[in-house]
């Protein structure tokens, strides 16, 4: 029975999206459950799975713009596994007495025999490069071969510990770390990937490199150019002292794994004095949906998350009531699955406050963009010790900038400030949001 393979509702206000890579190869044998595609739309990229066992035939290669409800493959129920003759496993005899026949009739006369031909010089060599390449996409051999990498070197994360693009990406990242030079561009022009109909094509020359937007990146521009011509935002900066949140987590960072099995990170520090400040300043927690002023009085905070496609904004509901253990949990479980593609849409969406946290990469002071339908976002910086005055006296602390963006057609600069002196205070005085005062 033939089963096709289709391009599931993802949301209500997208109709297409761009097939990014077959994690499969035509002809494979999937499981149920198991990933096939990555699909990337103008809102998510995510994964589709196989929902039956059988051997898959692939209708659209990567790269073609695709619908919703559009089939691209078909899995095939009813066809056998195929099998992988081994040395266990020898050609029957009669199988090889036939073949050697057949050899022998299409054999030349002994007198017309002519010298066998030597392989063409370089054959052996590149058959030896290519048997790495078995079994991966192709769009992971693309990238292996584009790096002149070794595919036995790359762990792999995807099922049965297949390679995929992510584990690629991740591998030439840890080179750079590691100070491991990467290969020059060739000088002539070269196209990245095959000319298949449909399909993204990379063009890179010595001095240039020109690709196509992805959906997602065109639509994060247009909502940013939107924001920026919708709002009237303007920022503002404090700076606060680190020292006795870093002597609290350094203190009890360890307990603290062994009980709950995660790490103890500032991230969920900044999350409970956020949510206290918009407590005592719930005009923050508010948004504008068309001549009304909207006011949240719960708190869904919205996590700004990396990944090598952009910047994703999944939502932490109800961070009122999670422990700092759940909120870190949650953290490093939307972390993983955005890396993953796994983020579903619902979980991107309703955030009016935002963190997002520019020290990880080292960023001193920036004015964050607000992430619509948001009216506020509050933006870490690095940790740097700097000379600040104590008292009558100058001491050398752990100090971080902290930057709010702001709405201010509804939130006043008066309340922005006090928002963010109470962020302030929270993590000054950690123990302020334990007794809530």
């Amino acid at each position: 029975m033939l089963l096709e393979v289709k391009i599931p509702e993802v949301g209500e206000s997208i109709t297409e999206g761009i097939l990014v890579e077959w994690l499969k190869a035509d002809g494979d044998w999937v499981e149920v459950e198991e990933p096939l595609l990555e699909l990337e739309t103008d809102k998510i990229t995510l994964t589709v799975d196989a929902e039956v066992a059988g051997q898959l035939e692939i209708l659209v290669p990567e790269g073609a713009t695709v619908q919703v409800g559009q089939a691209v493959a078909t899995i095939d129920s009813e066809a056998e596994p195929r099998a992988v003759p081994t040395a266990e496993q020898p050609i029957p005899a009669a199988e090889e007495a036939a073949q050697s026949a057949a050899e022998t009739a299409l054999s030349p006369p002994a007198a017309a025999a002519v010298q066998p031909l030597s392989p063409p010089a370089g054959m052996p060599q590149a058959a030896a490069k290519l048997e790495p390449l078995k079994g991966l996409s192709p769009a992971v051999q693309r990238m292996v071969v584009e790096h002149h990498l070794d595919a036995a070197a790359i762990a792999g994360s995807g099922r049965d510990g297949r390679i995929t693009k992510t584990d690629v990406v991740r591998h030439i990242d840890e080179q750079q770390r590691q100070g491991v030079p990467s290969d020059p561009v060739d000088a002539a022009p070269t196209a990245a990937s095959a000319a298949v109909p449909g399909q993204l094509v990379e063009l890179v020359t010595e001095r240039q490199t020109r690709a196509p937007m992805t959906p997602l990146r065109q639509r994060v521009a247009e909502r940013l150019v939107d924001v920026q011509q919708r709002s009237a935002i303007l920022t503002t900066f404090n700076e606060v002292d680190m020292s006795r949140v870093m002597a609290l987590r350094a203190r009890y960072k360890d307990s603290f794994k062994e009980r709950h099995g995660i790490g103890l990170g500032f991230m969920s520090f900044f999350i409970k004095a956020s949510i206290d400040a918009l407590k005592a300043v719930p005009q923050v927690n508010t948004y504008i949906d068309g001549t009304d002023v909207v006011t949240n009085h719960y708190y869904d905070i919205g996590i700004a998350v990396s990944t090598d496609r952009g910047l994703v904004v999944p939502v932490l509901r109800g961070a009122d009531r999670l422990s700092m253990s759940e909120l870190e949990a949650g953290i490093a479980d939307f972390s993983r699955r955005a890396q993953a593609r796994k983020l579903e849409l619902s979980e991107l969406t309703g955030a009016v406050f935002t963190i997002s946290n520019g020290g990880i990469f080292g960023s001193m002071m920036s004015t964050p963009i607000l992430n619509p339908p948001g009216s506020a976002i509050l933006g870490m910086h690095a940790i740097k010790k700097r000379a600040v005055v104590v008292g009558d006296g100058v001491a050398v602390r752990p100090m971080m900038y902290l930057a709010l963006s702001y709405d201010h057609r509804i939130i006043d600069g008066r309340e922005a400030v006090t928002f963010l002196k109470r962020i302030v205070e929270c993590i000054e005085n950690p123990e302020r949001m334990l007794l809530e005062i």
